[in-house]
């Protein structure tokens, strides 16, 4: 990921930033128009277009911050790369947590911020129109988040219900070596 946030800004990567908040994607409302591309409205994700002498990292959070206001971003992961939907363009795609709400920053180019529960963005046709690639790649990521969750949820009840039957004859050691050994299962 480090490779991918510390490569110089061309004018036409445009790294975003996948945003989730408890269990929740920000997804903003953008209405596009004919002088930035052609007249259409969608739902969106924060990022935007990188300037010649910045990192994709220094892009991705003065996007964020022009667009939403978020100051804490926290990059966890590189989601993966795909085309623009404006010819020649290169979209980034960022895992990314915050602490903070987002704020409406630019009411001339988008009318609402919102944010959805994961399921509701993976399942949510009305979010699918920026840039298809983009999303199945993010709804695919996202699917993947909510399984490893799901297991890791599973294998910290497994291991608490062998800790109450086994009484206090295991410690939180041995615990943990059930849950690693249950993992690799």
């Amino acid at each position: 990921m480090d490779n991918q946030l510390t490569k110089q800004g061309d004018g036409i990567t445009c790294p975003i930033a996948v945003i989730v908040k408890d269990d929740k994607v920000l997804v903003g409302h953008r209405h596009y128009t004919p002088d930035k591309w052609k007249k259409i409205s969608v739902w969106t994700i924060p990022g935007g277009r990188s300037d010649l002498g910045e990192t994709i990292e220094q892009t991705l959070r003065r996007e964020t911050v022009e667009e939403v206001n978020i100051t804490d971003l926290e990059i966890l992961d590189f989601i993966g790369e795909v085309p623009g939907a404006k010819e020649g363009d290169v979209v980034l795609m960022f895992y990314c947590t915050t602490q903070q709400d987002a704020q409406l920053m630019e009411p001339e180019k988008f009318s609402e911020w919102r944010w959805v529960s994961i399921k509701d963005y993976i399942a949510g046709e009305v979010y699918s129109g920026f840039n298809p690639p983009a999303r199945k790649m993010i709804t695919d990521y996202l699917s993947k988040l909510q399984l490893a969750e799901l297991k890791r949820t599973t294998l910290i009840s497994s291991a608490g219900a062998s800790t109450r039957l086994a009484g206090s004859m295991l410690s939180d050691k041995e615990v943990e070596q059930i849950s690693k050994s249950s993992e690799q299962k």
